[in-house]
């Protein structure tokens, strides 16, 4: 009899997993708003004293300088002012590492207590007719306390935006950083022209000029405080969850090595938002008033409205970024400059209220495509262990090197050239390297940022 055959049993294969769902990061409307207020009242601290500082320059002169040269009086001025540039850069290398180890919270409320204390300082230097030529010294020295402290900042309240915005509005949250920057602008000149107008030239000398500088000290209080009620970032609080053997210090070296291709981006980039930035709020009035013999309030007064439009188009731009995309908008605003820079400064050119208005407003509306969409997308070019670092080394280079140096190089090139037009030409030579940043640029709107898990809103959860 035949033994039966035995049943074959078929291995068992395991089932394929499913992978898990990557974790989600659900933010908290109120705590974004907080956060968002808080970064971009640090921003309008900065330029506050930028607008106080380049406004009241020639009163600045007269207190701290008394060569009896104007001239003279004026440079050293701004030779102080441009001191704070050269040392943007190793601010940026100290506070932005720190920020990627310790958090941004901590190094934002630092930077925000040295940014108030420099301000406040200088309102409270006594003149070089009291004490001579520690006058210019305690300047100068306060002045580089002021340019350390940003060397953290705008990199370090951008980062904290992105970093606690839901990817769909990153754009337009983030948008709001350069509100600030533009009612700080406002509120500085405004003020100045205010005090200009109401005081005397011995009661502005004597003690007028101390009070925007001395208002530092409460704003940087509310900022303070601000900033201290907030947590850290959901990006960064997931960095440290992790065991500290898989979070090694990242060295200095690697921030910029490790990260040579999307620095070059981030420089590019910035380079093309700050010349602009800087030709229109800080080298345009004196091109009216000295080049074009314009009426120095009148001039002030247009820049002022500018910037007004500026900040209404503002949150719509960043919100737009949201829609299309961060690199059609930058593209733009690149064209835009290529394109309208030359004709812009002609109808400038043409001396008009109406003219210098119209003129002025194209300029400044091309300028919402960078201040819309920068802070969104030059967070995202890093990833999260290296954001801040990377950033502030790469955005305060680019700003010492080419942002910051916008007026006096465009004043040298007029002075050289004896060609009225430089200031068209130097526009649209930093609109091709923008676009050529543009053109190799990932799209950032709407993903996750590199290396953070998507954080979306809770109805959408």
């Amino acid at each position: 009899m035949p033994l039966p055959s035995a049943t074959a049993v078929a291995p068992v294969v395991p089932r394929p997993r499913t992978p898990a769902p990557p974790e989600v990061t659900v933010t908290d409307p109120a705590l974004v708003k907080r956060a968002v207020k808080a970064a971009a009242l640090g921003n309008a601290m900065e330029w506050f004293d930028f607008g106080v500082y380049s406004y009241i320059a020639v009163t600045l002169g007269k207190v701290f300088f008394p060569s009896g040269n104007p001239t003279a009086q004026l440079l050293s001025t701004f030779g102080a002012f441009a001191a704070a540039f050269l040392v943007r850069p190793l601010g940026g290398m100290v506070f932005g590492p720190l920020g990627d180890r310790i958090g941004r919270q901590k190094v934002l409320a630092l930077t925000m207590i040295m940014m108030a204390v420099g301000t406040f300082a200088i309102g409270l230097i006594p003149s070089y007719a009291t004490i001579g030529v520690g006058a210019p010294i305690l300047l100068l020295a306060a002045r580089l306390v002021q340019g350390f402290s940003t060397g953290g900042e705008y990199a370090g309240a951008s980062t904290f935006i992105a970093e606690y915005a839901p990817d769909k509005k990153r754009g337009f949250f983030g948008s709001w950083l350069e509100f600030g920057t533009l009612v700080g602008y406002i509120g500085g000149a405004g003020l100045v022209t205010l005090m200009t107008a109401l005081l005397s030239t011995d009661d502005l000398l004597s003690w007028g000029w101390r009070i925007p500088f001395l208002i530092a000290g409460p704003m940087g209080i509310i900022g303070l405080y601000l900033r201290m009620r907030l947590e850290e970032t959901p990006a960064f609080a997931a960095e440290l969850e992790k065991a500290e053997a898989d979070r090694p210090k990242v060295p200095l070296r690697e921030m910029i090595t490790g990260q040579w291709r999307a620095l070059l981006l981030c420089m590019g980039l910035v380079l093309v938002f700050n010349v602009t930035d800087y030709m229109l709020l800080s080298y345009m009035p004196s091109y009216l008033t000295s080049e074009l013999k314009y009426d120095e309030t009148h001039g002030l007064l247009v820049v002022l409205g500018v910037m007004a439009l500026m900040m209404i188009v503002q949150p719509f731009a960043g919100a737009l970024t949201d829609r299309i995309g961060r690199r059609p908008v930058i593209a733009a605003g690149c064209v835009g400059f290529l394109a309208l820079s030359v004709p812009a400064i002609l109808l400038i050119r043409q001396g008009s209220l109406l003219t210098v208005a119209l003129g002025m407003g194209a300029l400044g509306l091309l300028l919402v495509c960078f201040t819309a969409a920068m802070p969104a997308a030059l967070p995202a070019l890093f990833p999260t262990k290296v954001r801040y670092g990377s950033l502030s080394i790469g955005f305060n280079v680019s700003v010492s090197l080419f942002g910051g140096t916008t007026p006096l190089v465009v004043t040298a090139l007029v002075g050289a050239t004896g060609n009225m037009m430089m200031p068209a030409y130097y526009m649209m030579a930093a609109a091709v390297i923008g676009g050529v940043a543009v053109w190799f640029m990932t799209e950032s709107a709407g993903r996750p940022l590199p290396g953070s898990a998507p954080s979306v809103e809770p109805s959408v959860r």
